[in-house]
C-alpha cells in the first residue's frame, strides 16, 4: 500500500540568506528593529577575518592578530499558517562564541562554546498569519585572548529551520551501530530516540528501509512503538546485511537507512542517515587494522580555519583542502583542536579518511585567561555528549581524543585521574564502537592522563626519542602519534647555509626568538623546527619503520591563521603547514608524497636563481627508483643511490651558472621520470590558472585562480614580488578574497590586489548569479591575463 506523505512530516529549511549584522560592543540591540544602519549579508560569516591586522590586538599572535568584540545579527521571517500545530526548531552548527538567541524578544538561550552546534524550539514564541518573526543573536567575542589558534567571530557555519511533527525523531536522535562487521555479514543495530510533544499517548509504526551505496533497497522492516504523552522514547531494531561492500579508504561506500514513523497510513517523520561498514582495531604489535589488513595511518592536524576565509564554512574549499591532502598520500585527519563542521565530516566519509575526532583544548585548567576553563564544569557535559551524538554515524570517524596537551597533566592531579575517566565513559555510552586517546605531550609516569587506563590508545604529542622505546614504557599498551613534527619551512624560501644544518628555533619554548632574518621567512629545505619537535624526515623515517606505531598526525597539513611561532609581529599566521595558508604546496609535500602516494615523484628543489658561483645544496625527493642523476646544463653533477636512511638525495654545493637544472631518475638502470628547474628571466606576465570549473550556484562554490608571475618564456619566477591587480567584469560576482601564502602580508584579504610571494597569489571568486564571468589580473608593467569562469 502506497502511504501518503503528511503535510506534517518533517522540513528542514535553509536559514543562511539576508541576516542583518551589526558589531558594536556599546550597547543591546534587542529590540532594534530598524535596519537602516545594519549591513546585510548571508551566512556563514566570520567579522574577525575583515578587521585589520593589529599588533595592539588582545587576541594576540595566537589568533593572528585579528580581534573579536560583539556583533549581533537579525534575521527575519514569516511561516505559512500550515505549519502550525507542527514543531519550529532553530538548529546552530557552530557560532563563536558566548552566543544568546531569542525569538520576538524572548531568551531561548546561551552557548559559551563556540564550536559545538544546538537547536532551540521556537513554536511557543511564534507569530502567524502572515507576520515576520525576528531571531536575533548576540556573539561575545569580546574577552581576549580565549583560544590559542584563529577562531574567528560570529555565525560561522550553516543555520537551518527544521519544522517537525510533534512526533518526531529528535535532535540528533539516529545512531547506526556496527555490532559485528566481516566480508560476509554485517550486524547493525538501529537506535532511534523518538520525541513526542503531544499531550496525549500514541501508538506508532517504525518503518527501516536500509539501501544499498548503488541506491538499492536491500531491506526493510516494520515494527511498533508506544509512546508515553510529552516523552521521548528509544526505538532499537537489529538488521544484517549480508556480502556488505565495506567502506575503506580506495572505496568509501556509505550505504543509507531511511527511518519513517507511521501513523496509520500517514508518514509522520522521514529521516535519511548515511553509514558505512567496516571491521577495525588497534593491535599493540600491528598498528592499525582495517577490514583485516594492516593500514599505516598517515594523516595531518588541520585547524578550521579556510585561509583567507577565516572560520566561515565554505564546503567547496573545505574539499579543496582535503583534495590536497588527498594527492599527497595522506589518508588520516585529526581536526585539531575542536570539533569540525559536520559537512567537512562528510567530506571524510565520501573521501575515504581515517578521522581523529576532536572535542577540547581545554579541561578544567586554564591556557588562556578566558578559554574553556570558565565553562568547564557546567557544560562540559552536554557539550560532549553533544558532539558525539552528532559524528557517530561517519565511517570516517575512527578515533575519539578527549583532549589535547591538558594541563592536568601538570596540575590537578585529581582531575587528571577524573576527567579522562568521565569522558571515557560518555564515549562508552553515547557511541561504544571506537577508542579513544588524549594528546599527551608530558610523558612522564607521574602524568596521570597519560597512564590513565581510561583511554584505549595511548596518545604522544612530539616526543620522537621515546617512540621506540613505547612497548617498553607501556607493556601491552596500543600507540598513535597523536601530533607530530613541528618543522618550520616558507614556501619558496631557501637559505644558502648546508641544508643539513639543523636549526631549532626558538631555543625553547618559553624563551623569545631573537633569530631569523628580517623578512620573517623561513628556509623550506626541511631543516628548521622547534624544540619539541623534528624535522618532516626524522618523524617520518620512525613512523614508517616501526608497526606498533598504528599512526602519525603531522603538525600541520596547512598552515593557518595565528600561532607564528617562532615570531610574534609582524609574522600573523603559522610556518608548520605542508601547504601555505593559500594551497600552494611546500617542497616537502613532495616528500611525503614520494613516499605516501602512488604517484611517480620527482622533486627538486631549489629554485635556480641565484648569483654566478653561488655554492648551492640540491635537494631531489624521489620515489619508485633506486638512483638519481643531476646535471647542469647537460652536464652531469653526480649521482646518487636510494639511501634506507634518507628519503632524498642531496648534491652538495653545487656551483651556481644560469640554465636548466636537470634530475634523472632509473630504476634498473631504466629510465623512470625525468624532472627540470630552469633559470627564469625577468618578470614578463600573469599567467592565471583556474582549478575548477563550471561551478555549482546552490552550492555555493568557489573559484580559486592561481596568478603565477612567469618569464617570456612561460617559467615561473621564483623571487616575484610584484603586485597584481584582481577584477571581474560583470557585478554579479565577486572577489571575495586574495592571498599569497606569506606569513606577513597586512593586506586585507578582502583587498583586491595582493603583491605575490614567491611568484604566486591568488584569487577566490564568488558567483552571485548564473553565467560566464572573466576574472582580469593586471600589473604594472606585466602582461596581463584573464579567465573565464562559468557559474551554473
Amino acid at each position: 500500500m502506497v502511504l501518503s506523505v503528511d503535510a506534517q512530516s518533517r522540513k528542514q529549511l535553509n536559514l543562511n540568506q539576508d541576516w542583518f549584522f551589526k558589531l558594536d560592543s556599546t550597547r543591546s540591540y534587542l529590540h532594534d528593529h530598524n535596519f537602516s544602519t545594519w549591513r546585510k549579508l548571508d551566512l556563514p560569516h566570520d567579522w574577525s577575518i575583515e578587521l585589520d591586522f593589529n599588533e595592539k590586538s588582545p587576541a594576540n599572535s595566537g589568533a593572528g592578530y585579528l580581534s573579536g568584540g560583539i556583533g549581533w545579527y537579525k534575521k527575519e521571517f514569516a511561516l505559512p499558517d500550515s505549519y502550525k500545530g507542527q514543531h519550529v526548531f532553530i538548529e546552530f552548527e557552530g557560532v563563536y562564541e558566548q552566543s544568546e538567541v531569542w525569538i520576538n524578544g524572548h531568551l531561548l538561550g546561551k552557548r559559551p562554546n563556540g564550536f559545538i552546534g544546538f537547536s532551540y524550539d521556537l513554536t511557543d514564541f511564534l507569530v502567524w498569519q502572515g507576520k515576520k518573526n525576528v531571531i536575533t543573536v548576540k556573539v561575545d567575542n569580546s574577552k581576549q585572548p580565549n583560544a590559542r589558534f584563529y577562531s574567528g567571530s560570529g555565525i560561522y557555519r550553516a543555520v537551518q529551520l527544521v519544522v517537525r511533527n510533534p512526533i518526531s525523531v529528535g535532535y540528533h536522535g539516529t545512531f547506526v551501530k556496527p555490532l559485528h562487521v566481516d566480508s560476509e555479514k554485517a550486524v547493525v543495530q538501529l537506535q532511534l530516540t523518538v520525541d513526542n510533544k503531544d499531550q496525549k499517548a500514541e501508538n506508532i509504526q517504525i518503518r527501516s528501509s536500509v539501501f544499498s551505496p548503488q541506491g538499492v533497497r536491500v531491506l526493510s522492516s516494520t515494527q511498533d512503538l508506544k509512546l508515553v504523552k510529552q516523552e521521548s522514547a528509544l526505538f532499537i531494531n537489529e538488521f544484517t546485511v549480508t556480502d556488505p561492500q565495506l567502506w575503506d579508504i580506495h572505496t568509501p561506500q556509505q550505504y543509507k537507512v531511511v527511518v519513517e514513523i507511521l501513523k496509520g497510513k500517514k508518514v509522520l517523520d522521514r529521516q535519511e542517515t548515511k553509514f558505512g561498514l567496516r571491521s577495525f582495531e588497534f593491535d599493540k604489535d600491528k598498528g592499525f587494522i582495517l577490514n583485516g589488513k594492516h593500514l599505516k595511518i598517515r594523516g595531518v592536524c588541520m585547524h578550521s580555519d579556510l585561509g583567507s576565509l577565516g572560520m566561515a564554512f565554505n564546503k567547496s574549499a573545505a574539499l579543496r583542502q582535503l583534495k590536497i591532502m588527498k594527492d599527497m598520500g595522506v589518508n588520516g585527519i585529526r581536526t585539531s583542536h575542536n570539533p569540525a563542521s559536520e559537512q567537512f565530516l562528510d567530506l571524510c566519509d565520501s573521501l575515504g579518511f581515517i578521522v581523529m575526532n576532536e572535542t577540547f583544548d581545554v579541561w578544567k585548567s586554564k591556557k588562556n585567561p578566558y578559554d574553556y576553563h570558565l565553562y568547564w564544569d557546567d557544560w562540559f557535559r552536554r557539550d560532549f555528549e553533544d558532539h558525539i551524538k552528532r559524528d557517530r554515524n561517519h565511517p570516517s570517524l575512527f578515533i575519539w581524543c578527549l583532549g589535547n596537551e591538558a594541563q592536568e597533566q601538570w596540575h590537578s592531579r585529581a582531575d587528571g585521574i577524573e576527567i579522562p575517566k568521565i569522558l571515557a565513559s560518555i564515549v562508552d555510552s553515547l557511541d561504544g564502537t571506537r577508542p579513544t586517546t588524549i594528546a599527551n605531550n608530558e610523558l612522564s609516569k607521574e602524568n596521570p592522563v597519560l597512564i590513565s587506563d581510561a583511554v584505549d590508545l595511548v596518545g604522544y604529542n612530539y616526543n620522537h626519542q621515546k617512540w621506540v622505546t613505547f612497548q617498553e614504557d607501556h607493556p601491552g599498551k596500543k600507540f598513535i602519534v597523536t601530533e607530530s613534527t613541528s618543522a618550520l619551512e616558507s614556501r619558496g624560501q631557501y637559505d644558502l647555509l648546508s641544508e643539513d644544518l639543523m636549526r631549532t628555533w626558538p631555543e625553547r619554548w618559553d624563551i623569545p626568538f631573537e633569530g631569523g632574518n628580517a623578512t620573517k621567512n623561513i628556509s623550506a629545505y626541511d631543516h628548521v623546527y622547534t624544540p619539541w619537535g623534528s624535522n618532516h624526515q626524522t618523524s617520518l623515517r620512525l613512523l614508517e619503520k616501526y608497526d606498533f606505531i598504528s599512526g602519525m598526525f603531522v603538525w600541520t597539513g596547512f598552515d593557518y591563521l595565528g600561532e607564528p611561532t617562532p615570531y610574534l609581529w609582524p609574522a600573523r599566521s603559522s610556518y608548520f603547514g605542508i601547504v601555505d595558508l593559500a594551497g600552494f604546496p611546500k617542497d616537502v609535500y613532495y616528500l611525503y608524497q614520494s613516499v605516501w602516494s602512488d604517484k611517480t615523484v620527482l622533486h627538486i628543489l631549489p629554485h635556480w636563481n641565484w648569483k654566478q658561483a653561488d655554492h648551492v645544496d640540491v635537494v631531489v625527493y624521489f620515489n619508485q627508483a633506486d638512483r638519481v642523476d643531476l646535471y647542469l646544463n647537460d652536464e652531469k653533477i653526480g649521482e646518487q643511490l636510494k639511501s634506507t636512511d634518507r628519503y632524498d638525495a642531496v648534491f652538495k654545493a653545487v656551483i651556481f651558472e644560469p640554465g636548466e637544472l636537470k634530475a634523472i631518475s632509473y630504476l634498473n638502470g631504466k629510465e623512470v621520470k625525468t624532472s627540470t628547474v630552469t633559470t627564469a628571466k625577468p618578470a614578463h606576465k600573469i599567467n592565471l590558472i583556474l582549478e575548477k570549473n563550471n561551478l555549482r550556484l546552490d552550492e555555493n562554490e568557489l573559484a580559486f585562480v592561481q596568478a603565477i608571475i612567469v618569464d617570456n618564456e612561460g617559467n615561473m619566477v621564483p623571487m616575484a614580488s610584484n603586485e597584481v591587480e584582481f577584477s571581474i567584469t560583470r557585478s554579479d560576482a565577486q572577489i571575495v578574497a586574495t592571498d599569497n601564502g606569506s606569513t606577513t602580508d597586512h593586506t586585507s584579504f578582502q583587498s583586491t590586489t595582493r603583491n605575490s610571494f614567491n611568484g604566486k597569489s591568488l584569487a577566490i571568486v564568488k558567483g552571485n548569479k548564473k553565467g560566464i564571468f572573466r576574472l582580469i589580473a593586471k600589473s604594472k608593467g606585466l602582461v596581463s591575463d584573464q579567465v573565464e569562469i562559468n557559474f551554473r
